[in-house]
């Protein structure tokens, strides 16, 4: 489910990347700070994606300086300040972590050891932030719903998941909330979904496990599917970036949107490509 939201590092700027990198650093700091430490092992691409463009609809400066880390103890690197923005979507991205294990541990029985590092996260979470909480609970309910049910369809099976994406943009946003920014979160919780259970097609076939691709094609294996059905799954696809480009043309931003345009119009059909050949991902550049 998480670690698919990736920039396109040959067309990055070095100030992007730096600023990524601080950015990631500071999401690790953020989780501590409001979950607790234990909740950092948690951290991910995706979230800190979202502090980066959340930062930036809200007109929320990001303040960098040089910090250490218990991973960095000896030499400083640049960090972005925890702020109450960052401290929040630590809390999303502990309780996020949370509900995927225990998806996991109802459909395939796995994660109850790894679900133990969230669980006191989990409730300071709910704590600190139980209308944020209440929206991901509520879809995830939805979202379980939706898969028992069995929904063929790859549109309607992403909808709880995409329409969870547009209500935290709406919690978080307040009044600078739009349409545009409700249908560029929407589209992207609904990439994540599609491209997630895409990548998952060999596996979850095998286990039996549902997923809307295999219900809806039943090929025996990715590299069929993509033979007998590429040009509809990749029109699925260039619909949803479609929309992605236009509202995302709608919406007026607060500083520079290099790096978050870098993201939504290069990063993620780079990442659709890559799971579409069934090549294994590269390697994210977080680390200096």
């Amino acid at each position: 489910m998480f670690g698919y939201v990736r920039y396109d590092l040959p067309n990055l700027f070095l100030k992007d990347l730096m600023l990524y990198k601080a950015l990631y650093c500071g999401l690790c700091k953020s989780i501590g700070a409001s979950c607790g430490q234990m909740a950092r092992v948690g951290l991910t691409y995706d979230v800190t994606f979202l502090s980066a463009l959340l930062h930036n609809m809200t007109g929320t400066d990001i303040q960098v300086e040089k910090q250490n880390c218990f991973e960095h103890a000896v030499k400083k690197r640049p960090i972005a300040k925890v702020d109450e923005l960052t401290k929040e979507l630590g809390a999303l991205n502990t309780v996020l972590c949370y509900y995927k294990l225990t998806d996991d541990i109802a459909d395939k029985g796995k994660g109850r050891g790894r679900r133990i590092w969230f669980k006191k996260g989990f409730r300071r979470a709910q704590k600190k932030y139980p209308a944020l909480v209440e929206i991901v609970e509520r879809y995830m309910k939805k979202q379980s719903e939706t898969e028992r049910n069995q929904t063929a369809s790859p549109d309607m099976a992403a909808d709880p998941s995409a329409s969870m994406m547009r209500e935290i943009s709406v919690h978080f946003l307040g009044e600078r909330a739009s349409e545009a920014t409700g249908t560029l979160f929407y589209e992207l919780g609904k990439w994540v979904y599609l491209i997630d259970a895409l990548d998952d097609y060999e596996k979850d076939r095998k286990k039996k496990n549902y997923n809307p691709f295999v219900l809806s094609y039943g090929a025996e294996t990715k590299a069929e599917l993509m033979e007998r059905f590429g040009g509809e799954i990749s029109f699925l696809f260039d619909t949803l970036f479609y929309s992605l480009r236009e509202s995302l043309s709608q919406i007026e931003f607060s500083f520079n949107r290099d790096l978050t345009d870098n993201v939504i119009l290069r990063g993620l059909p780079l990442e659709t490509a890559r799971v579409m050949k069934g090549e294994l991902p590269k390697k994210m550049q977080v680390k200096i």
